[in-house]
């Protein structure tokens, strides 16, 4: 097979396996054997390989041999099959020449940024070269939110402006004619063998080759409507996959409306503003207007701030490239040199970053919209008669001073999103994916946020959502990353008191990396106290659990001294350990799990019964039947209206733990296409034998409890797809 993207490792949520590889390759031979025959086939198929840490090794456009089994991916997936291995990879070959040579300018460009702050360093690479390795995923919210996406990832912008760059310096050293268009073709060629010449870098490439064509050359929008056709169809004929691919279809939507709807809307704003600023208006509005509605339909929002802050961000993009692509070129000279260069790259993306920041903190940067067929048409046809009606409204100031001073209303003091949440609301199941993240209600403004999900983004979004200002106390269950990985989500622009924390302090990085973000915001960190009493607001809960605390694995022991202190200093991770560490869970093993089931962690986590506004509730993180059948053993009451099924419905429940319950409604977090099969066919059965009402977020997006006149309801809402990524165009 052939390498075809640089390998990611991961570590599955909430699990103790050992970390995996995903890359994507392209099998070229497949060789199996048969009633003793040896049989090979010479295929052209793209796969997605899961393999052993082993496999980071493997380096973009080598030929790797490896065994292993293939089965069939989703119909709906751009991949033909699942290669799943654990026998290392078997290197045939190096990457060409001229890929290795790419690497090292590639390197060069990191190397030179690698002194700048953390956003810095991974937002220059991405506006280089697409490189998005080092993008954190909260900026990368930010330009989600803010609809600069395009900008760190492989778009037409980045081509647009480097061949914008290039040719003007041709035409100053006498190069003319013929001789540009030369020149500009090696452009375009050095640009996609830098950025690799994947099918998102090629279609990239061929849409800023059409934008830039439309805007500096004659012929009028026939001859730009011809060259896009052209350059859509090419591209699809190279790659028939490219036709249900959400990212070519931002591409072709934005090259179409810059080139269709630009010139136009620059001509009417230009009748009474400055050209430059027409066209710094007119360029990010047509591209933003049409691709609206496949924005809405990935994400769930649309951006109110995209246009603006684009308008805003353009004149940092051009300077941070270039000085991106002149530092990688200088890196292969001297690394001191580049490093200065670098650090005026910098300086731009700084600013790129505080708009980015800004934009997404404002109250209404995006609305939520219902990502349904429905949604999206009613969505599309609005958009259509802005395309009617904006030319108008853009030739003349009056309008578009009303326009705008509408749209800051709108932003400064959103109106909600929709209807949602309703008044009432009491508890939100967030839709943060694979993992927990529920907010209880304490007041207004107010909340106590239990678990976080593994995404930042997500979480964020919705606690600004439902207008959470105000978390007294933040519970973390367990220290798995599909509950507490979205911690970041939670302290940001918010007035947190404390985190309370499971005593079990494993996974250790886990529990250091929430230690240090506690640290960062100036949170107290503490550990929840078995049968202990807490209210908050109009919240009040009992922690039934863990009543005794496993013993540490032995990799961790050796970090931590046992102390009797219930509470935990932001800082002094070093010094804390869990306070029982000598104490073993019924049921619970200390040592390293094969499998999720039954791991100590999960066994470990913050069980809750809580009262609110006449309804009992409990939270059970990600509880197995060991500790399920201990907490019945306590003889504590847990009959309760709403049950959070523990560890997002996998199939390990035990029978007697759902009866003690005897709840009304049952509600399961899990994410979509999910691959551990969460909520398990066998887990729903038990829970409709017992009569319980199932929700679950994969299906409803987020669960909204009320409880009006004592009346038990759910609410749901079309859900933001926390589980697929936005693209930029």
């Amino acid at each position: 097979m052939r390498v075809d993207e640089d390998p990611v490792l991961r570590q599955s949520a909430g699990s103790r396996r050992p970390p995996y590889v995903v890359v994507r390759a392209t099998i070229t031979e497949v060789r199996s054997r048969a009633h003793g025959q040896l049989r090979t086939v010479r295929v052209r198929t793209p796969v997605l390989v899961v393999g052993t840490a082993k496999w980071a090794t493997v380096r973009y456009g080598q030929h790797v041999d490896a065994n292993g089994r293939l089965e069939r991916a989703d119909n709906g997936s751009e991949i033909a099959a699942m290669f799943s291995t654990r026998s290392p990879p078997r290197p045939v070959d190096e990457p060409p020449w001229w890929l290795r040579a790419a690497e090292q300018v590639r390197a060069g460009l990191r190397a030179s940024v690698a002194n700048e702050p953390e956003d810095v360093r991974g937002l220059v690479p991405a506006l280089v070269m697409g490189d998005v390795s080092g993008v954190s995923s909260e900026l990368n919210a930010d330009f989600q939110t803010t609809g600069l996406t395009h900008l760190a990832a492989v778009s037409g912008t980045n081509l647009t402006l480097l061949l914008a760059f290039v040719l003007p310096v041709a035409r100053l050293v006498g190069v003319r004619a013929r001789g540009l268009t030369v020149v500009g073709g090696m452009t375009v060629v050095v640009f996609v063998v830098l950025a690799r010449p994947q099918p998102s870098v090629l279609r990239a490439a061929a849409m800023g080759v059409v934008a830039l064509l439309a805007l500096t050359s004659g012929g009028g929008r026939r001859r730009a409507v011809r060259s896009l056709s052209v350059a859509v169809i090419v591209l699809l004929l190279l790659d028939t996959s490219l036709a249900r691919s959400a990212g070519f279809a931002l591409s072709v939507l934005a090259t179409a409306g810059i080139v269709l709807l630009g010139p136009g809307w620059r001509d009417a704003l230009a009748r009474w503003l400055p050209g430059w600023l027409a066209d710094a208006i007119a360029c990010p509005l047509a591209a933003q207007l049409a691709c609206t509605p496949v924005v809405a339909w990935i994400s769930g929002e649309v951006s109110l701030v995209a246009v603006a802050t684009n308008l805003l961000a353009a004149p940092a993009v051009g300077p941070a490239t270039i000085l991106g692509f002149v530092a990688a070129g200088v890196a292969m000279i001297s690394t001191e040199a580049a490093q200065l260069v670098g650090w005026a790259a910098g300086w731009p993306a700084r600013w790129i970053i505080l708009v980015a920041r800004e934009g997404a903190d404002l109250p209404g940067a995006a609305g939520a919209w219902p990502a349904t067929v429905v949604g999206v048409a009613v969505l599309t046809l609005l958009c259509v008669a802005l395309v009617l009606g904006l030319h108008r409204i853009l030739a003349r100031p009056i309008a578009m001073i009303i326009a705008v001073v509408v749209l800051a209303v709108v932003v400064l003091r959103p109106a909600g999103s929709l209807g949602w949440p309703p008044d009432d609301w009491l508890l939100v199941a967030c839709d943060v994916g694979q993992g927990d993240g529920l907010v209880l209600r304490a007041g207004e403004g107010t909340a106590v946020v239990v678990d976080t999900g593994p995404d930042p983004a997500a979480m964020d979004r919705c606690l600004k959502d439902l207008g959470i200002q105000r978390i007294p106390v933040v519970v973390l269950s367990h220290f798995h990353a599909d509950h507490v990985g979205g911690l970041a989500g939670v302290l940001s622009d918010r007035q947190v008191g404390e985190i309370e924390v499971t005593p079990y302090f494993s996974p250790r990085a886990e529990y250091d990396r929430v230690v240090e973000l506690a640290g960062q915001h100036g949170v107290e960190v503490r550990t929840a106290a078995y049968q202990e009493q807490r209210a908050v607001g109009q919240v009040s809960w009992t922690t039934l659990w863990p009543a005794k605390v496993p013993a540490l694995p032995a990799a961790d022991t050796s970090s931590a001294t046992p102390s009797a202190t219930p509470s935990v200093t932001p800082g002094a991770a070093s010094s804390v350990t869990p306070g029982a560490a000598s104490s073993v869970m019924p049921g619970a093993t200390s040592s390293a799990s094969s499998s999720d089931e039954g791991s100590p962690e999960n066994n470990a986590s913050v069980t809750m019964m809580v009262e609110l506004s006449g309804l009992r509730i409990l939270l059970t993180g990600d509880l197995e039947p060991e500790s399920q059948r201990a907490v019945v053993a306590t003889g504590a009451d847990l009959r309760a209206d709403v049950l959070k099924v523990p560890h997002h419905g996998s199939a390990q429940q035990d029978p007697g733990f759902i009866a003690a319950v005897d709840a009304r409604l049952a509600l399961i977090s899990a994410g979509r296409d999910n691959d551990y099969g969460h909520p398990a066919p066998r887990t729903l059965d038990l829970l409709s034998h017992n009569a319980l009402r199932i929700a679950t977020t994969n299906v409803s997006g987020p669960l909204l409890i009320t409880n009006t006149n004592n009346h038990l309801a759910l609410t749901t809402r079309p859900a933001h797809r926390a589980d697929e990524p936005t693209s930029g165009r």
